[in-house]
């Protein structure tokens, strides 16, 4: 059975193609790619965020709250109706990632967070965080927003599965069609050539790879995918504002 609860601290960094690719083959010394990526070089995930009429959820995000939460249905490729997909609540508390999810079909998902009610349990649902939906969403009358998809590479630490990599490219982005089941395109959301690059583990990381990321130059940086796409639009938006006016 896939995971369904994850407690984390995650830390990001962007990357050029030439700085991915050094790391990249450093880090294969350590960690090794997870049982898809041997098998394929990439595996695209779609995700579709849920958030409310005046997207409270995200502008709370962006100020940097103790406590913060969002509300998306995540894929594995382009679903169909009947495909299993995860229907996720992620929060963030003092820096802490909690995540927890549930199978669902997809439509299982689209009804459930429209109308509010439980879908008609399943072995393959996990009751309690259905639960916690639920509850979610009497406090908010969400909608979907956002599609997002990116492609995306995994490592796991070799002695350490708690300790997992990601490098995540082409993330594409849509405020419109924003079904899953419509195929992943939209406007990019990184410059040509860039990774964003996610260092997950459950406590400290390792010595060996805070050497490494210190002798490869790499920086955090704060970096939300839902959170940057929502600066953009709202930067786009005044530009076309400001070039109507002046037209």
């Amino acid at each position: 059975m896939a995971i369904e609860v994850f407690n984390r601290y995650e830390n990001k960094y962007l990357l050029d193609h030439a700085a991915y690719l050094k790391l990249y083959y450093d880090l294969l010394e350590y960690m090794e790619p997870d049982a898809y990526n041997k098998q394929h070089e990439f595996y695209p995930i779609t995700n579709l965020y849920y958030d409310t009429a005046h997207d409270s959820l995200i502008r709370s995000s962006l100020a940097k709250p103790k406590y913060k939460e969002k509300l998306r249905i995540r894929a594995y490729g382009t679903p169909n109706q009947d495909t299993k997909v995860y229907l996720e609540i992620k929060k963030k508390v003092f820096g802490l990632v909690n995540k927890r999810r549930t199978s669902l079909k997809l439509q299982e998902a689209y009804d459930f967070v429209a109308t509010g009610v439980e879908p008609e349990f399943k072995d393959y649902m996990n009751k309690q965080v259905i639960g916690e939906i639920k509850y979610m969403l009497t406090r908010y009358d969400l909608q979907p927003k956002l599609y997002l998809s990116y492609d995306r590479k995994a490592l796991f630490c070799k002695n350490n599965r708690d300790l997992r990599l990601t490098f995540d490219t082409n993330i594409r982005s849509r405020r419109y069609d924003v079904k899953l089941e419509r195929g992943a395109y939209g406007e990019p959301l990184l410059e040509p050539g860039q990774w964003l690059m996610e260092v997950k583990a459950e406590k400290t990381i390792p010595v060996w790879l805070a050497k490494m990321l210190s002798e490869h130059q790499m920086y955090r940086t704060s970096f939300s995918k839902y959170g940057n796409e929502y600066k953009k639009m709202l930067k786009n938006s005044r530009i076309e504002t400001e070039s109507a006016l002046y037209a």
